[in-house]
């Protein structure tokens, strides 16, 4: 079987700038507003802090920035992130590798870590919402037990496509006497999601999805083209996965459609009719042998084609080094990157979505 089955009208090549939401793991690289703005992470090893770099690829011209970056406004102005040193704390694989020692321990709703924001044209960084403001000031509330007992960090930090809202995800799990992770393995089960969604120049917070709802089973959030709603999937239909949009503010949860089984990254296009989403190898709308779709879905009629077959099964030793598609959207709506696993390597594509849209 060829590695990469191409649904006619859908014409991929290596690259193209620019890619919205697209990143790697720990270096989070990130276009800025132009093709000479470029934000990825690196590690100061001589006091083991993570920064930022802004780098022109095309002078080589780089500012060292104070903060770090996970995502970028849509003007290239500010970078969000969160702790990059403890992201792996919930999950291996993420964030920035230091000594275990060197980040500390968040027990309980602290107030000196939560969601970081950087000036690309200064260069400064400060703490922009504290985890226990988060706790504090969400309405409706994030609802967790015994929240002091808690050992809570931040992960993901998202710009909606306005630049003008923020949603930000959380995750516990119990604190004990020692610490309940390392860098190879984590107790998933145990672990607690919620997101909590803000203005990006301050005002009412809100728990969007809560650990109620992740409890039924659900990943990948992200916001709509419209910058007010979220989506995701979610175990919402007596355990089955769907795909599911719910309000910045937590209302209106709701399946997108009766009979489609949720997978992967799903992501709206903003004629509000289309869907796209691609799967892990082991869901249920994957091939069985490795390969898996790219979905396009019509939410009117709930039927869906299947773009592109791809591989992503690496047989990686580590699932740390997997393969997912993550198909991305660039900023004109009309490009689609994604990422397969090729000829032994990973490799990241386009696909001219022209003719659909």
């Amino acid at each position: 079987m060829s590695a990469l089955l191409i649904w006619q009208p859908v014409k991929t090549v290596l690259w193209r700038r620019p890619v919205a939401g697209s990143r790697s793991l720990g270096a989070n690289i990130n276009w800025g507003a132009s093709d000479h703005e470029l934000f990825f992470n690196d590690v100061d090893i001589t006091d083991w802090r993570p920064f930022a770099w802004k780098l022109d690829p095309f002078t080589d011209a780089r500012q060292r920035l104070a903060g770090t970056v996970y995502h970028v406004s849509p003007d290239g102005r500010w970078l969000v992130s969160a702790n990059l040193a403890n992201m792996r704390r919930t999950q291996p694989g993420y964030g920035v590798r230091v000594p275990d020692h060197v980040p500390p321990r968040n027990v309980g709703p602290v107030d000196d870590d939560g969601l970081y924001i950087t000036d690309t044209l200064t260069g400064k960084s400060r703490l922009m919402v504290s985890i226990r403001d988060l706790l504090t000031q969400a309405d409706p509330p994030v609802r967790m037990d015994q929240p002091d007992r808690q050992e809570i960090y931040a992960f993901h930090g998202k710009f909606n496509p306005q630049g003008d809202r923020l949603m930000l995800s959380l995750r516990w799990f119990l604190a004990q006497d020692t610490p309940q992770w390392d860098m190879f393995s984590i107790n998933f089960d145990a672990v607690r999601y919620a997101w909590v969604t803000m203005p990006f120049d301050g005002g009412p917070k809100h728990c969007a999805v809560g650990p109620e709802q992740w409890e039924k089973g659900g990943h990948h959030a992200t916001w709509f083209p419209d910058g007010r709603r979220i989506s995701m999937n979610l175990s919402i239909d007596r355990g089955c996965l769907r795909f599911v949009q719910v309000n910045a503010d937590g209302s209106g949860l709701r399946k997108m459609g009766d009979n489609l089984v949720g997978s992967g990254h799903p992501t709206m296009h903003p004629d509000g009719r289309h869907l796209l989403a691609d799967a892990y190898v082991w869901e249920e709308v994957a091939f069985g042998d490795g390969t898996i779709p790219l979905r396009w879905i019509d939410l009117s009629t709930e039927s869906e084609k299947t773009l592109v077959r791809i591989n992503t099964e690496s047989h990686a030793a580590d699932a740390v080094l997997r393969v997912d598609a993550h198909p991305a959207w660039d900023r004109t709506w009309r490009y689609v990157t994604f990422n397969a696993f090729v000829d032994g390597t990973r490799r990241v594509f386009i696909a001219d979505m022209e003719s659909l849209i």
